[in-house]
């Protein structure tokens, strides 16, 4: 009989009172700045990574395969142990689930950009310069509750630019293609059916974002609306069922939400900063065995461009440390679901460092918690994958395998 992962993982995992931390700096790799030399992690001031570095042992991780740029989605599902290949979610569902959408069978979601066009009707900003929370909820007031050709639309905001669509009728199929063309300069894509069940779903699609259009047309920086990510409740293992684990997710950002709940954590209530999100570990650490805390500012900043404001997000990162560490948890392990180079100014394909730190590792000699350092780490260059399996072992919450 051949065994998958996860079928051994069920078999070696056991309960126990360990815990584990997990703390995702969103996006936390970067690229040197041609002046400096140094990325955004090797030029902030990070005293508490580098000594946890010192005792820990540290690695690189890729994400999904060398040269493959990941998603937030399949960055977080290979940090949780999955298969970023094999689990597909799209983003729509991440959305809705992640503010709590009350979704029916056959429900299509898609993430929803409102976004910038000029007189020719190309895209000069993706995130129409990032619009306020309040002014995104009162653009989709206007777009919720539409009917086209029989199916209903959902619009709910998300938060700044961002917002959730989800299509309620019959016969509709998540197999359509973004209209997001994830650059400026270009015009938004056509919505196409990816095969003849998704005609009804591209061209209802197209009829929302034609509408949204007019309707937006007089509300300048957030014109038009960039649709991407449709799709429909997957159905995966949970975290308990595989590594017999009552996990909690500490996030403020909707996607990372409805990711977390899809995997089967404890998404618990929390503010958006990261004094907010350590309260919240505290406040709720006795109740669960694994912590998924996220931080978001990290990739925030690199997708601005803005390689200061990173600098400074990792950094407040590092000052937040020891009141992790002095809740002694068993397992922490620091890393990102992926690259956001500022001066790339979105993902990006580079490989991200990983620090795993616990009484039972061996330290290596990696004295800073750096891209450049991690090279040479114990741990070696891995997939994110393996990153799970390596912190229930490092818990002692995984049993011999064979005899």
């Amino acid at each position: 009989m051949v065994m998958d992962n996860f079928n051994l993982m069920k078999a070696v995992s056991r309960h126990s009172p360990s815990k584990i931390v997990l703390v995702v700096l969103d996006g936390l790799g970067g690229l040197p700045d041609p002046a400096t030399g140094k990325t955004e992690l090797e030029t902030a001031r990070t005293p508490n990574l580098d000594r946890l570095a010192a005792y820990g042992i540290c690695g690189l991780i890729d994400i999904v395969g060398p040269g493959i740029t990941p998603g937030s989605a399949p960055g977080h599902l290979a940090l949780f142990g999955y298969d970023p290949v094999g689990c597909i979610i799209g983003r729509g569902i991440l959305e809705a689930v992640g503010i709590d959408f009350d979704l029916k069978p056959g429900d299509i979601a898609a993430r929803g950009n409102f976004c910038t066009t000029d007189k020719d009707g190309l895209v000069t900003d993706r995130r129409a310069g990032r619009i306020s929370n309040e002014q995104c909820a009162e653009l989709c007031r206007l777009l919720d509750g539409q009917v086209i050709d029989n199916v209903k639309l959902l619009v709910c905001p998300v938060r700044e630019h961002r917002f959730a669509v989800v299509f309620r009728g019959d016969s509709l199929s998540p197999d359509a293609s973004d209209s997001d063309p994830q650059q400026t300069g270009v015009a938004p894509k056509e919505v196409t059916a990816l095969n003849s069940q998704a005609d009804n779903m591209a061209a209802t699609a197209n009829k929302f974002i034609a509408m949204a259009k007019d309707i937006l047309a007089e509300h300048h920086p957030a014109n038009m609306v960039l649709l991407r990510g449709f799709s429909q409740a997957p159905q995966l293992p949970t975290m308990g069922e595989v590594y017999k684990l009552k996990p909690a997710a500490i996030a403020s950002y909707p996607m990372y939400r409805g990711l977390a709940k899809l995997v089967g954590m404890d998404v618990l209530k929390t503010g958006a900063s990261i004094e907010e999100e350590l309260a919240t570990l505290k406040a709720s650490y006795a109740n669960h065995d694994f912590f998924f805390l996220h931080i978001k500012g990290t990739d925030s900043a690199g997708e601005d461009g803005n390689f200061q404001r990173k600098v400074l997000t990792i950094e407040q990162a590092d000052r937040a440390l020891p009141q992790i560490q002095g809740l002694e948890p068993d397992v922490i392990v620091i890393t990102g679901d992926h690259s956001t180079p500022a001066l790339l100014k979105g993902h990006s394909w580079h490989p991200v460092p990983v620090l795993l730190y616990s009484k039972w590792c061996r330290s290596d000699p990696v004295r800073q918690f750096s891209e450049s350092a991690c090279i040479s780490g114990g741990l070696g260059h891995i997939p994110a994958k393996q990153i799970m399996p390596l912190a229930m072992a490092n818990a002692l919450k995984l049993t011999k395998f064979g005899a």
